[in-house]
C-alpha cells in the first residue's frame, strides 16, 4: 500500500515480471519501466519509489529491483541521489535533442483544482476490481437495475426522437415540464424557465461554486459532511466551515453567532437520510433553519438527491416547499434513484440565478447528454420511475433489515448505530481505539472496500460510512463478517 502522497503511478501498477519465461526478471522489469517512460506515462522529474516498495508491487526480491534500477541509471533514463531518492531524468527523445522536454509534472502541480483525497483516489480505483466487495459504495446494486422498464423506455423513444443534437442552455424542455409536474408532489412550485438540467448534483455544485459565489467565500454545512470528501468549492478558493448535527439536523440554532463571525455567503445542507450520516431532518428542523437563514440572508443549498429513498415514511416537505423567498437552490439527481450512468440532475431555482449558472455550463460542456434527458423525461412521463421507486425502496428495506441483523450479530460489542429511515448509509461508530488507515488497508488485503469516517470529517477516525444498498445480499454477509474480525484482530 502506497503511503499518503507517495508515487502517484504507483496506483496504476497492474503488471508483474512472468517467472516462467527465460527472460531475467531485472531485464522484464527494467523493459516495463523503459516503456513506461519512453511512451510519456511516466514523465520527468517524476521520483521512482524505493526499492521496497517496488519489489513489493512486482513481487520480486529487492536485488532485482536494483539490477534492473543500474541498468536504468546506466541508460541514462534515471538518477539516484543519496537521500534524494531515484526520479526520471530522461526519455529516449530527450537524449536525442539538446532541447529539454517540458516537465508535465510542473504542470499538473500548478493546476488550480485540487487532487482528490488519496483515500478517494485509492476508493475510486478500488471500486472497479470485481473481487472487491464494496461495503461504502453509495450505488444502487446492479441487482436492482430496472433492465425490463429500461428496455421499455428506449423502445419508446426510438419512435419520437427525430435528432440528438444540442438542446437549449436550461435543457430539454419536455423534460423540464415533466419535472415541473413532479416537483408539485413533493411541493415544489416551479415553473420549467425556473429549471435548469444539469449532469448530475455534482456539476450543479461545480457551477454554483464558479458562477454565484466569489473567491474566498466561506461555505456553511453540516460536519461531518459528502462535501468534506470533494475539493468543488476548495478547487475556488473557498472555505468549508462546518456546523454540529444532531438526531434531528444541523443545528439551526448555531448558524447566527457563526455567521457574524465566519461572514458565510451560503450554507449547503443534505436535510433528507444526509450524507454520510443518515440523519433525517425533522420538519420543525427545517422550519426553524429557513427562519434563521432569512434572517441572516443567508442562502441555501438544499442537497436533495436521497428524497425519494425513504422507507418506513415519506420525509417532511423540502425546504425549498416552505421557502416563500426565494433563498433556496434545489438540487434533485436521477444518480441514487435510477442510475449514475445517465448522468442527469437538475437545479431549481429563482430565474436570473437559473439563467446565469445555464449560461456558464453552455460555457463548460454545451448542455448534458440529449439521450439522457429524452430518457429521463419519458421515465417520468410514462409513470414508469413512480413504479421503479417503490420496488427499490421494498429491496432497500429488506437490504436494510439483512445490515441491521449483521451489525447485532457481529458488531453489537464493539460499535454503535443508528438504524436509518431511508438513503443508503449506516454512520458506523467503533468502540475500540484503532487506526482507521490500517483498518482501511487490512479489509482492502481481505477484498473489502470501506468508506472511512474521516473522508468526510477529519475528526470522525472512528467512523465508517456503510452502505446496504449496492453489495449483493451474500457479499453483504460475507463482508460484514470479515470486516468485524478485522477490526477484532487490530484491538489485540
Amino acid at each position: 500500500m502506497i503511503v499518503k502522497g507517495e508515487y502517484f503511478f504507483m496506483n496504476e501498477l497492474d503488471w508483474k515480471p512472468d517467472k516462467s519465461t527465460p527472460v531475467p526478471l531485472y531485464i522484464q522489469i527494467k523493459e516495463y519501466i523503459k516503456e513506461k517512460i519512453e511512451t510519456g506515462e511516466w514523465t520527468l522529474g517524476t521520483k521512482i519509489p524505493p526499492q521496497r516498495t517496488l519489489a513489493k508491487a512486482f513481487g520480486v526480491n529487492r536485488s532485482t529491483i536494483v539490477a534492473a534500477m543500474e541498468e536504468l541509471i546506466a541508460d541514462g533514463l534515471l538518477e539516484g541521489k543519496r537521500g534524494g531518492g531515484t526520479k526520471i531524468i530522461n526519455n529516449s527523445w530527450s537524449l536525442m535533442t539538446s532541447t529539454p522536454l517540458p516537465d508535465w509534472n510542473s504542470y499538473v502541480q500548478a493546476g488550480s483544482y485540487y487532487p482528490n483525497l488519496p483515500t478517494i483516489q485509492e476508493i475510486n480505483k478500488a471500486e472497479f476490481d470485481s473481487n472487491i466487495i464494496r461495503l461504502g459504495t453509495g450505488e444502487l446494486s446492479p441487482d436492482l437495475f430496472p433492465r425490463e422498464m429500461m428496455k421499455q423506455v428506449f423502445e419508446k423513444l426510438t419512435g419520437h426522437i427525430d435528432s440528438l443534437g444540442y438542446e437549449e442552455p436550461k435543457g430539454l424542455l419536455f423534460l423540464r415540464e415533466q419535472l415541473s409536474r413532479y416537483l408539485k408532489t413533493i411541493g415544489i412550485e416551479a415553473s420549467p424557465s425556473s429549471i435548469l438540467i444539469v449532469s448530475g448534483a455534482l456539476q450543479a455544485l461545480q457551477l454554483i461554486s464558479i458562477g454565484l459565489l466569489r473567491r474566498g467565500a466561506t461555505i456553511f454545512l453540516e460536519k461531518p459532511s459528502y462535501l468534506y470528501s470533494l475539493h468543488v468549492f476548495q478547487s475556488a478558493e473557498m472555505r468549508l466551515f462546518g456546523l454540529p448535527l444532531d438526531e434531528h439536523g444541523i443545528q439551526a440554532n448555531k448558524i447566527s453567532e457563526q455567521k457574524k463571525r465566519q461572514n458565510a455567503s451560503l450554507l449547503y445542507t443534505i436535510p433528507s437520510f444526509h450524507n454520510p450520516t443518515g440523519i433525517l431532518m425533522s420538519e420543525e428542523r427545517r422550519r426553524k433553519l429557513i427562519d434563521v437563514c432569512e434572517k441572516e440572508r443567508l442562502p441555501i443549498i438544499e442537497d436533495d438527491v436521497y428524497r425519494e429513498l425513504w422507507l418506513d415514511s415519506p420525509p417532511p416537505p423540502p425546504l425549498k416547499a416552505i421557502d416563500k423567498n426565494g433563498l433556496v437552490l434545489y438540487l434533485g439527481s436521477m444518480s441514487k434513484t435510477l442510475s449514475p450512468g445517465l448522468r442527469i440532475g437538475w437545479i431549481v431555482g429563482p430565474k436570473p440565478v437559473i439563467e446565469r449558472l445555464a449560461d456558464i455550463k453552455m460555457q463548460t460542456d454545451y448542455g448534458s447528454s440529449s439521450l439522457s434527458q429524452w430518457a429521463v423525461a419519458e421515465w417520468l412521463a410514462s409513470g414508469l420511475y413512480h413504479q421503479h421507486l417503490e420496488e427499490v425502496r421494498k429491496e432497500l428495506k429488506v437490504r436494510r433489515e439483512i445490515m441491521i441483523d449483521l451489525l447485532q450479530r457481529y458488531f453489537s460489542d464493539i460499535a454503535t448505530w443508528t438504524v436509518p429511515r431511508g438513503g443508503f448509509y449506516i454512520w458506523l461508530r467503533i468502540l475500540p481505539s484503532i487506526s482507521i488507515r490500517e483498518l482501511f488497508e487490512k479489509s482492502l488485503e481481505h477484498g473489502i472496500l470501506l468508506n472511512p469516517g474521516n473522508v468526510y470529517d477529519k475528526h470522525a477516525a472512528q467512523y465508517l460510512r456503510l452502505s446496504y444498498s449496492y453489495a449483493s445480499l451474500a457479499d453483504l454477509e460475507k463482508g460484514m463478517f470479515r470486516l468485524s474480525k478485522v477490526i477484532r484482530q487490530l484491538i489485540t
